[in-house]
């Protein structure tokens, strides 16, 4: 998606997604497509690039997102976040993506995790088990 957002956006925006909703995967757009997205009824998804000190577009994003709609990812076996960036991409490392937006937000690791869990578990219908 990085290089098609538009395309992106107008696809799922023709297509009416609002009911459907879903999830914009290792989301390296900006506030504005972020805010957009959202409309359609998307939840944005952060991967280890929210660590790369570069990543500013991205670093706005996980500020800027509303907790109830942010997850976490970690686009294993790809974008491993610092410390192990250059190296291949491990689920475990989610942690480092969490604990970095928990950091930009001014929030703690153990409340982004819960809540990008309750988040995930809800989207994908795990919290009526």
């Amino acid at each position: 998606m990085r290089d098609a957002i538009e395309d992106t956006y107008r696809i799922l925006k023709e297509e009416d997604v609002r009911d459907i909703g879903g999830i914009m995967h290792s989301f390296s757009g900006d506030v504005n497509y972020m805010k957009k997205f959202l409309d359609l009824g998307m939840h944005i998804s952060i991967s280890g690039v929210v660590t790369f000190k570069k990543a500013t577009e991205v670093h706005e994003v996980a500020k800027a997102v509303p907790i109830e709609r942010l997850l976490v990812e970690t686009d294993a076996p790809y974008l491993a976040p610092v410390p192990f960036r250059g190296k291949r991409n491990e689920p475990a490392y989610v942690r480092y993506v969490a604990e970095k937006i928990a950091e930009l937000r001014g929030q703690t690791f153990e409340q982004i995790a819960l809540q990008t869990t309750e988040n995930a578990n809800k989207l994908f219908g795990l919290d009526d088990k």
